[in-house]
């Protein structure tokens, strides 16, 4: 294991000890202090070297291995691989999320125009029918492997796009700069199986994909965008976490 990471427990903390060790653990995953194909320390000597009951150490790393972190090897030992993106349900862009964490990201556009919005589409953004509405398409990359497709329509009377750098910076960051605060959203989080043209943007093959529709609003309440987006299952995954109060 990488002789950078260093492991630090509060045993006053009402957090259990496994899940201090386990989130330590993926953070160091995501920061590359522990890369892909590192080896960690068996279950008794970090339970040794952290003062904890072996049984404790066994549910961190078990924590990690559930999901797709870690991988035990008969033989071999206890490996990084390489993890699933996760991402926390908040309204944040996929763009500030990946650039929080670290991740080398790029963009593809591959649509940008005005149109007419239909009636659908229309009733998503609370405009009337045939009222001119931005529809924007990317391709989002990690580590230039493709990881979502990603569709927006916003009024055009709200912002202009036009001008807008969208392959090297993200839409959400585009709003904030024209003075546009989002404050809240609607989402829907599904799945469903690839089509023809996602299964060759997103190299997915058989691979499912997760699907998300969100409807974001100003301060004021009126509708800013409306996405509708789609992300490899493999590689990328949504978090809640859930508070007993």
């Amino acid at each position: 294991m990488s002789d950078s990471l260093s492991i630090t427990l509060d045993r006053s903390s009402p957090v259990p000890l496994y899940h201090q060790v386990a989130q330590q653990l993926e953070l160091a995953i995501h920061q590359g202090v522990l890369a892909p194909g590192d080896k960690i320390d068996n279950e008794i000597a970090l339970a040794n070297a952290l003062g904890l009951s072996r049984p404790t150490m066994r549910q961190a790393i078990q924590t990690l291995v559930d999901k797709g972190m870690l991988v035990r090897k008969r033989g071999v030992g206890t490996q990084v691989v390489h993890g699933k993106i996760r991402r926390n349900v908040e309204l944040t862009s996929l763009y500030d999320d990946l650039a929080a964490s670290g991740q080398q990201q790029r963009t593809q556009v591959l649509r940008l125009q005005r149109e007419a919005a239909d009636e659908a589409l229309a009733a998503h953004l609370r405009l009337a029918p045939g009222e001119e509405v931005w529809t924007l398409h990317r391709l989002r990359f990690v580590n230039d492997e493709p990881l979502a497709l990603l569709r927006n329509h916003l009024p055009v009377a709200l912002v202009d796009l036009a001008d807008a750098d969208l392959e090297t910076s993200g839409l959400y960051e585009h709003l904030r700069r024209a003075g546009i605060h989002l404050r809240v959203a609607e989402q829907r989080i599904g799945a469903k199986a690839a089509d023809e043209q996602e299964r060759e943007l997103l190299a997915a093959g058989d691979v499912p994909l997760l699907t998300m529709e969100r409807t974001a609003f100003n301060d004021a309440g009126a509708v800013i965008e409306y996405g509708h987006h789609v992300y490899r299952s493999d590689l990328y995954a949504f978090e809640i976490t859930l508070v007993d109060r």
